[in-house]
């Protein structure tokens, strides 16, 4: 496919100044890139959710400059850059890295807006990474650190007549320093991506009046049939009534007032409820008694963990269980990196995602512009929103992560699209875990907490999450908390013309061709099936696109190519629909451990047939395998090459409805029943898997007592093995 180039002057920056680091010159770009021009850049209000009439868009062209570390401000500038596309991108026309030891600095001019009496002018920053030090008209306004949250400054004092001139200096340390900083190294490699540096997501300026709203909390309430809303102002000390009214459909639900400080209680008998199928959401008007007003919206939503019928605890939105099945979305663009091109570009990812069967995204390890969360209020798309990783080793970085994580939490806390917060992953920078989930829980207790995705869970929060590739796998049942996998899948195909590089592409499991995919994925959708009627609450696929050399997208890069075929996202759509029940006949140890003979010597000949003397063997329960296998209980441990085993179990009939295999194996395992080789699983899995038993094992039952032996043999890494047999009875 012919690729779009892109409709903005690229500045040469190479001449004679030696500080500027080299950095790939990658072209692939979406086709939203052909629409953005210096005068047309994300040119939507950026803060849906406390809109004012009055503002001004910032974004576009700008000057810039690279220095050293400690320089002060440039004398002469470098060339433009496009705001608000970080400088290592295309769209921002330079695609420079910049290095720790150096600084970036950004001007531009603008005509200050006309001010209402008593105003105040507030400059926005939608987000800088990392390090921002902000200059107007040669006075220094203010610093803000943290490359995620919104912030502010009132520049009001220092304006002048005429022309303002703005200056901004970035310092962002990248993976040198211990900041939040997500998947961003300055040696991409794997599944690390390109940093980030600089303005990444829209700036503007907004004329307030004081008194003005500061900040605006809604809680729905959808049990007591009430909206709860908190409103916080500034420029004042003197006691102020606040108002907010309630609209559905362009019509007043209800209105009520209460003194600031208070908490605003508003009735919703009967009301709407938001969900994936049907997101209604309630438009929303707060005043101040002063003569301030902005607009927001919300949604009457309840996300909880409750038990179903059979006492299995599971997610439950508004009351009833919803499997929620989500995309791990990392968030990240060929042509803009961090910043989305268009905001088209957004509303065509969650679109896609709801095409393809998904009703959830986990955020990963990025905070996306506010828009962004918005199209998911008004698409129905429920979102996990994963907090940018640290490293925390010391104090001080500790400190800093926490009150990021307070201004991301702060910063969306609206938006009925998100229920769930994730702190760390996969042990990432993963420090006081349990102080860190409650504390979560009890600043926000209307949304779930998952104290770590994958890897060191910490038996706190609301969910326990396991990451398994390509899986699917599930954790044990638990008393308090839903079963998640947090991660799974991660199948690989690279498509030419449609790479971040031309080879040295990279996936969990690699495949020919869509063909081959699309199998692989419906066997993934077949196996979460049965996970699902075990008890599984919720599980995250890797990945919605192909990123920088990951190729596991469902999507390529430039999200030209939906890589699944026909067949394989009708798969995907069924897991909601299928219903069916499973009967133990055999159970493995996955939840109890069961008694088997092994040897991990090799065995006399015949050692599979019924009436061989295993009375030398060992006894052991199950599983069997090397601790930290992925997906396995470990009872008795195995680190030899081989290992066989015995086991009997009795039938009283063999009329056995749709039987499956129950089995983990890892690496290559033959079973036998009753004397016949009725299966041979080559490789691993990561989890238990459900295989049909074949016309031969079928055969081999009988009523009666029956003998399964098994023999596995394992070359590297982890070690596993347990089976059992199932019915999978279909109503």
């Amino acid at each position: 496919m012919k690729r779009i180039m892109l409709g903005v002057l690229v500045v040469s920056v190479c001449g004679g100044h030696g500080l500027l680091a080299q950095q790939a010159q990658h072209t692939l770009r979406t086709r939203w890139a052909a629409e953005v021009t210096p005068a047309h850049v994300l040119p939507e209000y950026p803060r849906p959710q406390m809109v004012r009439a009055a503002w001004t868009n910032l974004n576009g062209s700008w000057d810039y400059a690279i220095t050293a570390r400690a320089a002060v401000r440039p004398a002469t500038w470098d060339g433009k850059i496009l705001v608000p596309f970080p400088i290592e991108s295309q769209l921002s026309g330079v695609q420079r890295a910049v290095s720790p030891m150096q600084q970036l600095w950004y001007r531009r001019t603008f005509a200050a807006p006309a001010l209402p009496r008593g105003g105040r002018l507030l400059l926005h920053f939608g987000a800088v990474d990392w390090q921002a030090t902000v200059w107007l008209n040669g006075t220094r306004i203010g610093v803000h650190r943290g490359g995620y949250d919104p912030f502010s400054f009132d520049v009001t004092d220092a304006l002048r007549p005429g022309e303002q001139e703005m200056v901004v200096a970035v310092w962002d340390p990248t993976d040198t320093g211990p900041q939040p900083r997500g998947k961003q190294v300055l040696k991409p490699n794997g599944i690390w991506y390109t940093a980030v540096t600089g303005i990444w997501q829209t700036v503007w300026l907004e004329p307030v009046p004081l008194p003005r709203i500061d900040n605006v909390v809604v809680v729905p309430d959808i049990d007591a049939g009430t909206v709860h809303v908190r409103v916080s102002a500034r420029g004042t000390t003197d006691p102020l009534r606040a108002a907010a009214t309630v609209y559905a459909d362009g019509k007043v639900v209800t209105t009520s007032s209460a003194m600031l400080g208070q908490e605003i209680t508003l009735q919703l008998p009967n009301a709407r409820l938001w969900s994936p199928g049907s997101p209604f959401l309630y438009d929303l008007k707060v005043s101040l008694s002063t003569g301030d007003m902005i607009q927001s919206y919300f949604g009457m939503r309840k996300i909880a963990v409750a038990s179903d019928s059979a006492g299995v605890r599971r997610l439950f939105l508004n009351n009833a269980p919803l499997f929620q099945y989500g995309m791990l979305d990392q968030g990240w663009w060929p042509d803009g990196l961090y910043t989305p091109p268009t905001e088209d570009a957004m509303r065509f990812d969650i679109e896609i995602m709801q095409r393809l069967g998904f009703n959830m995204i986990r955020k990963h390890i990025k905070v996306e512009p506010d828009r962004w969360y918005a199209l998911a209020d008004r698409l129905g798309m429920l979102v996990w929103q994963d907090m940018p990783s640290a490293d925390n080793t010391t104090p001080e970085s500790k400190v800093a992560f926490a009150a990021e994580l307070q201004r991301l939490v702060d910063a969306r806390r609206n938006h009925p699209s998100i229920v769930m917060w994730v702190p760390f992953n996969e042990g990432w920078g993963q420090h006081e875990t349990e102080k860190t989930a409650a504390w979560l829980k009890a600043y926000d207790p209307s949304r779930l907490v998952n104290n770590s995705s994958g890897w060191t869970d910490h038996q706190v929060g609301d969910v326990s999450d396991i990451h398994a590739y390509p899986g699917p796998a599930m954790p044990a049942l638990e008393q308090t908390r839903a079963a998640v996998l947090g991660e799974f899948g991660g199948l690989g195909l690279p498509l030419a013309d449609h790479t971040w590089v031309d080879r040295n592409n990279w996936g969990y499991r690699s495949f020919p061709d869509t063909l081959a995919l699309g199998a692989a994925y419906r066997d993934l959708m077949h196996q979460l099936t049965f996970l699902i009627a075990d008890g599984l609450s919720a599980a995250v696929y890797t990945q919605t696109t192909d990123v920088e050399i990951e190729v596991n997208g469902l999507m390529t890069y430039d999200r030209a190519i939906i890589k699944l075929p026909a067949d394989a996202i009708a798969a995907s759509k069924s897991l909601f629909k299928k219903a069916f029940t499973i009967r133990s006949v055999v159970p493995t140890s996955l939840r109890e451990g069961q008694t088997w003979q092994f040897t991990t010597t090799a065995p006399a000949d015949g050692w599979f047939a019924p009436g061989f003397d295993a009375s030398l063997w060992q006894q052991g329960v199950g599983g069997f395998g090397k601790e930290g296998t992925p997906g396995g209980v470990i009872r008795t441990p195995w680190t030899t090459p081989d290992i066989w085993l015995r086991r009997s179990f009795t039938l009283t009939s063999t009329a056995l409805v749709d039987p499956h295999w129950r089995i983990h194996h890892d690496e290559d395992a033959e079973v036998y029943l009753n004397g016949q080789l009725v299966g041979r699983f080559s490789g691993y899995t990561s989890g238990y898997q459900r295989i049909p038993l074949e016309a031969r094992a079928l055969a081999a039952l009988r009523s009666g007592t029956n003998i399964i032996a098994i023999h596995v043999h394992q070359t590297t890494g982890g070690q596993y093995i347990d089976l059992g047999l199932d019915e999978v009875i279909t109503p």
